[in-house]
């Protein structure tokens, strides 16, 4: 089959988000071979099935629903499905997903802050005008500071995450000098700024416990892929045009292989666990830690075992996590001391979140009686806060850091693997979905006109010629004159 016609007009194509079951169900609402008749077959399957499950006894968790209809549509359906335009379709959209990004794949704009690494701009897609936040990597930086597993681990965990309280890696990207991620971009600032410098320090407990909410269904989703995330603090909590929250900057997360446990004295000083200061083993008690202290600083304004700009050894601070117990003060209700006690357990068999149930303990305590997970999951609660669209909510371009030149560090070709490991362009999800919000899907999801087929679905219809750049138009011009010239010349 000619690859050209399903790819020379591609712009023109049509969409499909899931390469498995969906694309199987396409072929079952579409191919006309696809009967009533066979769909009453697969019910009478999984009615069978169900009937014999329910005589051993098993649970509804036992009932392999989707294999059975994942089996029965890989079959004929599916085979229907790949001698049908749709299939066409789906080959276009997914040629287009992998074709080569490079700088030149977007607009770059002000800076946005600095990253471990290399600073963060703003940035466009120039097909689609989708804006992103780009954290550059310089390449000479990362090799100074031996940070090539970091930056890969955080690559790879951004890739694996698909969570709306989490931020989204759409593109990896090199240039001469950096690797570029391109994220999602979080206009509202970030939780320290807000907390800090938007009039008196902290929020009221209704706005805190609301963000309280979302960094528990992040972290959900985060522990679901059995991710520790380690770094909770305020400056890594970002919010949106909207005022919703995502976590952000996962260079310290780690994947934890199914029922083992890892040490690591990693994090921030003040927001560290006291099993991760003592270097114990641990699995994602961390993270539920981090919960607690960020809601006692979102309500106190300030941290729980540091003050604002005070000057203490980081011993101290790590006695004091070890030892100390917080204190609060009036800003605080019952429940919002109760749910901050249980998530500072010093002991992390004690501690919120860490009796086995994980997120589904932290969200059925009393001060979240207010909130419905489902809803918010599905991103239909209002933030108690919106940004101002006109406003900043970041440091001036001025008074961000910039960063000295590394010296002393030579790129050779050594490096190459690393760099094809880490660049790999687009990541399915955030793509489709910026295709899709960005209305392209829309406009260009046409499979007939006036009737007739799509041309670039009519596998009759020739190729067309390819087009002929400015160089060409240009030498040609010449060509045709030298010609020209030439036959006056002989004629003369």
């Amino acid at each position: 089959m000619d690859v050209h016609k399903y790819t020379h007009t591609v712009i023109r194509g049509s969409w499909a988000k899931c390469v498995g079951v969906c694309v199987c169900v396409l072929a079952c609402c579409h191919c006309k071979d696809i009967s009533v008749g066979n769909t009453g077959q697969l019910s009478l399957q999984l009615s069978e099935r169900f009937a014999k499950k329910k005589k051993k006894n098993l649970t509804s968790a036992c009932f392999p629903a989707d294999l059975i209809v994942r089996d029965y549509l890989s079959g004929a359906p599916f085979s229907s499905y790949q001698e049908s335009m749709y299939f066409s379709r789906f080959l276009q959209w997914k040629w287009l997903e992998r074709q080569p990004v490079t700088k030149n794949t977007f607009r770059h704009y002000r800076v946005l802050g600095k990253g471990g690494f290399g600073e963060v701009c703003a940035c466009q897609v120039r097909a689609t005008g989708k804006m992103y936040a780009c954290k550059k990597l310089e390449k000479k930086r990362v090799k100074k500071r031996k940070g090539e597993a970091m930056a890969l681990n955080e690559k790879r965990i951004l890739e694996k995450v698909n969570s709306s309280f989490v931020v989204s890696l759409a593109y990896a990207y090199e240039t001469k000098d950096a690797l570029c991620l391109v994220l999602t971009i979080m206009n509202g600032g970030d939780l320290k700024f807000h907390i800090y410098n938007m009039g008196n320090s902290g929020f009221d407990e209704q706005r805190a416990i609301f963000y309280a909410a979302e960094i528990c269904c992040g972290l959900e989703d985060l522990h679901r892929e059995r991710i520790v995330y380690r770094d909770l603090k305020p400056e890594n909590i970002l919010l949106d045009d909207r005022g919703h929250i995502r976590i952000s900057d996962l260079g310290l997360a780690v994947q934890i292989p199914e029922g083992e446990t890892i040490r690591g004295r990693v994090g921030t000083v003040g927001y560290m666990a006291p099993e991760v200061i003592q270097n114990e083993s641990y699995t994602f008690s961390p993270d539920w830690w981090g919960l607690g202290c960020l809601i006692f600083e979102m309500i106190q304004g300030q941290s729980p075992f540091r003050k604002r700009k005070e000057r203490v050894k980081r011993e101290e601070v790590d006695r004091r996590v070890r030892e100390d117990q917080e204190e609060y003060s009036d800003k605080f209700s019952e429940e919002a001391k109760d749910i901050c006690r249980q998530l500072l357990a010093k002991d992390p068999k004690e501690r919120l979140g860490c009796q086995g149930l994980g997120a589904i303990e932290v969200k059925q305590h009393p001060i979240f009686r207010n909130i419905n997970f489902k809803r918010l999951e599905a991103n239909m609660l209002d933030p108690p806060f919106s940004p101002d669209p006109r406003a900043v909510y970041c440091k001036d371009v001025l008074d961000i850091e910039q960063f000295s030149t590394v010296k002393g560090v030579n790129l050779d070709p050594t490096d190459d693997d690393f760099y094809h490991k880490f660049v790999t362009g687009s990541v399915s999800i955030p793509w489709q979905n910026e295709m899709i919000e960005m209305e392209c899907f829309k406009e260009i999801n046409v499979y007939e006109t006036d009737g007739n087929l799509c041309p670039d679905l009519d596998m009759n219809r020739p190729n067309p010629p390819p087009k002929r750049g400015f160089f060409y138009r240009l030498f040609r011009r010449e060509a045709s004159a030298s010609a020209s010239a030439t036959v006056r010349g002989g004629g003369g």
